[in-house]
């Protein structure tokens, strides 16, 4: 039976949202869930990564809704920041690349692309796109609550005014001077969220390190100040252009990006002279600290847009340096291609000069040819590089032939050397970027000092310190990521919060400035409480003033003072107080672990800085990030998978399912097609299992099978609750719908008179169990199975712990072992037996292997059980030792069944089965008792009879 998904999409769909199934007010004594998903940028179609993140939430909040909770899943959209901009200026460009992204991945036709070039079209234009990706989805959406950003709603800005104008009265946001990265063309801070590349990347600080050439000097960029003193050489790319410029009154020589850069950062730099980087090659420069003379040489892996574009070698301690070094000593043609004598390296040799536990001398040369790099383009060599600094930072320490500093740790010596340096003029220090970073509008960030700018105070101690208390109480799922908190906390800085470009709320107090993207969106989960009321009608932006805001937030001032300064009645002031005071706090906020380092993490912090405890988020569930096919999903790849493409291709629920399935915890999932091709033919198989179930003849009464049914489901709605309340979304679909599957059709393949009855009750359990995530298809089940309203409000099954049969499961787990065992001894044979033979265990072996089933090691299995052989005279220690490997080989689960089971009558029980045996094995069974002096044995295998393991003989 294949099931028709559209058209029970689209029955469901229509029928949740007319009749407001998901829609959520406040109702007094009944307990709430607030789960909320991060707003998604309207600059493009939601992705598969989208739908796994919201997807994970929505059935957190369909669970929930079933137990009993009020549940609110609201929603919102995201226009802020410099995406919508940026690619709106794009198209308006004749950006074919964008274009044609538009067109192939987004399925945008040409008439809607023109009317693109208006940021505001395009922005609509997705949000109404999106949302209907969202309800075909089948989130469990209140969409009376939505919204977007900017100031293109008038409310949500006048929300945003009293964030920033609150926060900065708290003094969380200051006016100060600090790097930030940099869109030269948009003339603002670039955010995150606002990149087109580098998401993630922050400014860096780098050491200069001056090496005197004649009457100028070469600074080189570093991080690793302390290696000055095994430098052999310094390294230029001799194709790059560089500079000679006077900076801050001193000649330098740098590339020509460096300069752009230096330029940005409170230098006063004027470019003297253009040159190219073979024109430096052969000559000597003087190091700084050492005065060793040391000849510039050239190196393809020196990139002119990192640092200076001058770097210092030390090949003892710096991979690339040695692979550099090695290329052209081993390839003299090299430098006679410059014009250089070959003799000019045959003096450099590597200069120990950091003492590491676990290497040698030369732990560069060492890892180099561990990890067998060939050369210094090799992307092993990044590999190397990384292995080497993070074992010297941490234990490294300096040897006698560093001055003043020998036997200082690495660490410590790092900061002191440079702090040394430039006090003697030595060294100097910028800022730079350790990856690409590209804005929305397409122009390569640098980073730029900014002065009198405005900056959210992320680095305060005491802000931090009052975030990591919300941290360590909160609940964070999974656990794991609670230290990724904790860290991003820690090395988090202060943040530019306002930028000149793009759309969004102007800063209040200077309106020259826009609140940036990752700055509007920490807290706006309280505007979904106002937001019903603003989309009725009954609440205007001119309403919305500070003392409504302190009011209805924080109890602050009265309500006559709110209801007065906002022009609103007192009565709904107070009714919107009490919404939000319902709602609030958040109890589940969720999305990918690389919002950590940025939203997820500020949504902390400034839940701590404007509201008080009481109201601090209760949850945070962090995700992986989706593969498709094994590789990072990427527009420039071409593996660009949208949420649309995928629902009108194989229906929602195989969707949901296949996203659910792929992964939990942090790890990320890996979307593949045939997978989602088969997880929708498995739907089609339960759709059609419980039709056959509605449609069987009125059957037998319940018996043995019936009861062991019953209980192995108890086992699986207990599993699947456990697993749903821990956000463990793949055990819990899993348990649901394969083993639970597994489960039926088992007990049909060993009844011969399915009673109809109990197969109901079954199927209204099972649909119930996979309506979080495969909401439609149980929808229409639901219905089959003649159940009262809708699934998605039904009450959720509960463990009966009294339905529960441990005889009855050993029991199938006896036959279930049998058919195992005697299908691999037929398989062996290689060809169709008469008859099989099937011997169960002695009573001893059963005293002594529950014993041995109550320990919880080898160790203590082997004293029990010896003790119980003791107490029964049985001197047999070879089988004694099978029957604790036996107790030790199975799951905890097993083991509980099997001790709680006690001894059953295997015989009787294989016996009763026999029937079934000969009909599954297509083979004549007899059964014996181990001490029967008169069974059928000529191989004398009854004697390796276990409890669950009967020894068998086949003929």
């Amino acid at each position: 039976m294949e099931v028709c998904w559209k058209d029970i999409e689209e029955k469901w769909r229509r029928k949740w949202f007319t009749e407001g199934v998901f829609e959520a007010d406040p109702k007094s004594g009944k307990p709430k869930i607030f789960v909320t998903f991060p707003f998604p940028y309207v600059n493009g179609r939601l992705h598969v990564g989208h739908g796994f993140s919201a997807t994970r939430l929505d059935v957190y909040a369909r669970f929930k809704r079933m137990q009993g909770y009020n549940v609110l899943f609201p929603f919102a959209w995201h226009w802020t920041g410099e995406p919508i901009v940026g690619a709106a200026e794009r198209i308006g460009k004749g950006d074919e690349k964008l274009i044609k992204t538009l067109k192939l991945i987004d399925g945008i036709p040409d008439e809607e692309i023109k009317k693109f070039t208006d940021p505001v079209y395009m922005a609509s234009y997705y949000m109404k796109e999106n949302k209907k990706t969202v309800m075909d989805m089948g989130l469990s959406i209140d969409w009376r609550r939505e919204f977007h950003t900017t100031s293109h709603h008038p409310a949500f800005s006048r929300f945003v005014t009293w964030q920033f104008n609150r926060l900065r009265k708290l003094g969380y946001i200051v006016k100060g001077t600090h790097p930030v990265v940099w869109c030269p063309h948009c003339q603002s801070p670039t955010g995150d969220h606002d990149r087109l590349e580098g998401e993630g990347v922050s400014p860096e600080l780098y050491v200069l390190l001056k090496f005197r050439c004649g009457d100028a000097f070469l600074p080189a960029a570093t991080f690793r100040p302390e290696t000055i003193f095994g430098a052999t050489n310094l390294w230029v790319n001799p194709e790059a252009d560089y500079v000679e410029a006077l900076v801050n009154g001193e000649r330098w020589i740098v590339s020509r990006l460096a300069v752009e850069k230096l330029k940005e950062q409170l230098k006063k730099v004027e470019p003297i002279r253009y040159i190219k980087g073979r024109e430096l090659l052969g000559l000597n420069c003087t190091a700084p600290l050492t005065n060793r003379s040391l000849p510039i040489l050239p190196a393809t892996f020196v990139s002119p847009n990192n640092g200076t574009g001058v770097v210092f070698s030390v090949p003892a301690h710096a991979p690339y340096d040695w692979l550099a070094l090695r290329d052209i000593t081993n390839k003299p043609e090299t430098l006679r291609a410059f014009g250089l004598n070959p003799g000019l390296v045959e003096g450099l040799k590597p200069i120990s000069i950091i003492k590491v536990e676990g290497f040698g001398d030369y732990p560069a040369i060492e890892v180099a040819d561990k990890l067998g790099v060939k050369d210094q383009l090799d992307p092993k060599a990044d590999e190397a590089t990384r292995l080497v600094y993070k074992k010297e930072y941490h234990s490294g320490i300096l040897k006698d032939n560093c001055s003043s500093y020998s036997g200082l740790k690495v660490s410590e010596a790092k900061e002191k050397i440079a702090v040394d340096m430039e006090k003697q003029g030595l060294a100097d220090h910028m800022y730079d970027l350790v990856e690409n970073v590209v804005c929305r509008c397409g122009t390569r960030c640098l980073v730029k000092i900014l002065e009198n700018q405005w900056f959210l105070r992320y680095s305060d101690p005491e802000w931090k310190s009052k975030t990591k208390s919300l941290i360590m109480k909160a609940n964070i799922y999974p656990d794991s990521a609670r230290s990724f908190f904790l860290e991003v906390v820690d090395w988090l800085r202060d943040w530019a919060c306002a930028r000149r470009t793009g759309m969004g709320t102007p800063l209040p107090w200077d309106p020259s400035w826009i609140v940036e993207t990752l700055s509007d969106s920490t807290i706006y989960m309280a505007f979904y409480t106002i937001a019903k009321y603003v989309n009725k009608g009954l609440v205007r932006p001119e309403n919305l003033t500070e003392e409504f805001f302190n009011y209805v937030f924080l109890g602050e001032g009265s309500l006559e003072l709110a209801a007065k300064m906002s022009s609103l009645d007192p009565g709904l002031v107070e009714e919107i107080r009490k919404e939000f005071t319902y709602w609030y706090p958040v109890d589940l906020r969720g999305s990918g672990k690389d919002l950590v380092p940025n939203h997820l993490t500020f949504f902390l912090f400034q839940h701590v800085a404007l509201f008080p405890q009481e109201l601090w988020p209760r949850g945070v569930t962090v995700n992986g990030i989706v593969k498709v096919e094994g590789e990072k999903m990427s527009k420039s790849k071409g593996n660009f998978v949208t949420l649309k493409h995928m629902i009108d291709r194989y229906g929602a629920d195989a969707v949901r399912c296949t996203l659910m399935i792929a992964a939990e915890a942090m790890d990320d999932p890996d979307w593949r097609f045939g997978s989602c091709e088969d997880m929708r033919e498995k739907l089609n198989q339960v759709f059609k299992l419980v039709n056959d179930i509605v449609s069987m003849e009125a059957s037998s009464s319940p018996g043995h099978l019936e009861e062991w049914l019953e209980s192995r489901l108890q086992r699986r709605v207990k599993a699947v609750t456990d697993a749903l309340e821990n956000l463990k979304n793949r055990t819990a679909l899993e348990v649901a719908l394969f083993e639970v599957w597994n489960d039926i059709r088992w007990y049909f393949r060993r009844s011969q008179k399915p009673c109809k009855q109990v197969l109901l009750e079954v199927a209204k359990t099972w649909v119930r169990l996979l309506a979080p995530f495969a909401p439609f298809l149980c929808e229409e089940m639901w219905a089959i199975v003649h159940g009262e309203g809708y699934v998605s409000k039904a009450s959720w099954p509960t463990y009966d712990k009294n339905k529960v049969s441990y005889r009855a499961e050993a029991s199938e787990s006896l036959i279930q072992q049998i058919i195992e065992d005697l299908r691999e001894v037929i398989r062996v044979m290689r060809k169709t037996p008469s008859k099989a033979h099937v011997y169960v265990a002695s009573g001893w072996k059963w005293d002594v292997y529950l014993k041995a089933l109550e320990a919880s090691s080898l160790k203590e299995a082997m004293k029990m059980a010896a003790e119980r052989a003791n107490q029964l005279r049985v001197k047999d220690f070879k089988v004694l030792q099978k029957l604790v490997l036996e107790s030790l080989a199975i799951s905890s689960e097993e083991k509980e069944l099997r001790v709680k089971a006690g001894i059953i009558d295997e015989r009787a029980i294989v016996e009763a089965a026999r029937d079934f045996l000969e009909r599954e094995l297509k083979v004549k069974v007899e059964v014996w008792v181990e001490e029967n002096p008169e069974a059928y044995d000529p191989k004398k295998r009854r004697f390796n009879a276990l409890p669950y393991r009967p020894a068998l003989y086949v003929e």
